[in-house]
């Protein structure tokens, strides 16, 4: 593990941990702006966090980083300068998106239970969950932050419950950026 720079709630926040979330948390909000600017700060504190994850066994959160990296060079690539148009997916999209993402968590916890992983069907689901919001993110759907909004919310349960109570903040705080998010993007759709 990276030296620690603070303790908070009894958990000791690593330099890593610390620079990581607030890369990410400042990625995140410019989402929510639908700026194109917000990959480069996504692609960085992902590269942070993979490597945290993997400190820490949790292989599928690990894993999802990789997939972040790669959505922040596509999102870079395929959004406008001006930033993201979004629209909506229709209703047999969606459909699609929710049995996919039902049937991907489903077949990934049993994988990562027998990798001794320390978390399997809520990081089978952060992983499955976060890979259909950021894809939607990259093709500028209002709907990714209705997802990131669910996904948010169970990582703050899951990194609460592991004892990663400075990154359980970070995404109770991601929660909150979710709802923004959402609001804003549908007032974008609007115009």
């Amino acid at each position: 593990m990276s030296s620690i720079i603070f303790t908070a709630w009894g958990y000791e926040v690593s330099v890593l941990e610390f620079i990581a979330a607030i890369t990410s948390f400042v990625g995140v909000w410019l989402g929510t702006t639908g700026k194109r600017i917000t990959w480069p700060w996504w692609a960085l504190s992902s590269a942070l966090y993979m490597v945290f994850f993997y400190q820490v066994d949790l292989f599928a959160s690990a894993a999802l980083q990789i997939v972040f990296i790669v959505a922040a060079v596509w999102g870079w690539r395929d959004w406008a300068p001006t930033g993201a148009a979004p629209g909506y997916l229709n209703h047999r999209n969606r459909l699609y998106w929710v049995v996919g993402t039902i049937v991907s968590v489903s077949l990934l916890t049993p994988l990562l239970s027998r990798i001794g992983a320390a978390a399997t069907w809520s990081d089978a689901f952060l992983l499955v969950g976060s890979l259909v919001a950021q894809l939607l993110m990259v093709y500028e759907k209002v709907e990714s932050w209705v997802l990131w909004l669910i996904i948010d919310a169970a990582g703050t349960i899951q990194y609460a419950y592991l004892g990663y109570w400075f990154t359980s903040v970070l995404y109770a705080l991601f929660t909150l950026v979710a709802i923004i998010g959402w609001k804003r993007w549908y007032v974008l759709n609007s115009n």
